[in-house]
């Protein structure tokens, strides 16, 4: 016990005995602790994707359809029925994306969203299409939507009555990707779509906001990032204790840069936490 004491005393605390320079803030500890979170990251996601790259996802229909009449039920709107027809137009059109490698509401060819709700015989008076890729959870897409005003349009559009979602999951560009189709719609009185009402409904793919995205990457967050983030917050720490005893360094080091190291880390290490947050928490509107 007094070994394990002294180690940390000697890793954690500035002190004379380790020169006020924390074993764990130098050259060999910001290496170490590089290596256990980029570890963690990878070590994760192969255990639960069978993926070092994959991310583990808990998105599903039945929480994406309770989470949206949520929204609807809080906004006065009337909540939606979960359409079978819509369930498959989602599916055809993510796997359209997989199949012809792109991530926008129309295909490469110009094919818009409207055709799947056409080859599955979903008639419209109205339909409107969101989209979301690589996020973990459904509360993250609700959120990232819900701050886009053209996707929150389609989420609490009072003229719909139905919606089919979809969560499909393959490999864009060569990186495993997870993408969420919503099709919304109100059934048309008569066979003949109206195609105008259609276009006026649809949203563009855009990217939230970097304080949306960054509320959304931490909602996504895994238990490996979160424990990657507490090692790297405890560096922080330590590299701030380290720069509070700058004035206690050797004569030497405190007439060079390295008076403020321990600064130095800090930031990089904070650094390095924002890009494990939007590297393995975030997704794309």
């Amino acid at each position: 016990m007094g070994r394990v004491k002294h180690s940390l005393k000697m890793a954690i605390v500035p002190h004379k005995k380790n020169g006020y320079r924390p074993h764990l803030v130098r050259g060999y500890g910001l290496v170490a602790i590089a290596f256990i979170v980029i570890g963690l990251q990878l070590g994760y996601n192969g255990a639960k994707t069978g993926n070092v790259l994959g991310r583990e996802s808990n998105i599903t229909v039945e929480s994406l359809l309770a989470n949206t009449n949520q929204e609807r039920v809080k906004a006065g709107e009337p909540q939606l029925n979960l359409d079978n027809k819509l369930v498959k137009a989602a599916y055809l059109k993510a796997q359209d994306m997989f199949d012809r490698q792109y991530w926008a509401h129309n295909a490469p060819d110009g094919t818009e969203p409207w055709k799947w709700f056409g080859d599955v015989g979903y008639n419209y008076d109205m339909a409107g299409e969101n989209l979301a890729k690589n996020f973990t959870s459904t509360s993250s897409v609700m959120t990232a939507w819900m701050n886009s005003p053209e996707h929150k349009s389609n989420v609490l559009k009072g003229d719909y009555q139905d919606v089919g979602f979809a969560i499909v999951s393959g490999d864009m560009d060569g990186q495993p990707t997870s993408i969420v189709v919503a099709m919304y719609g109100l059934s048309a009185q008569s066979a003949t779509a109206n195609i105008q009402k259609a276009v006026a409904s649809a949203v563009t793919t855009e990217r939230a906001n970097i304080l949306t995205q960054f509320a959304i990457s931490i909602q996504s967050a895994t238990p490996a990032v979160m424990g990657g983030l507490a090692l790297l917050m405890l560096g922080m720490f330590v590299s701030i204790l380290a720069h509070a005893h700058r004035n206690k360094l050797p004569k030497i080091l405190r007439q060079s840069w390295y008076r403020h190291h321990g600064l130095y880390k800090a930031v990089g290490l904070m650094s390095f936490s924002l890009v494990i947050i939007f590297l393995y928490g975030g997704g794309q509107i």
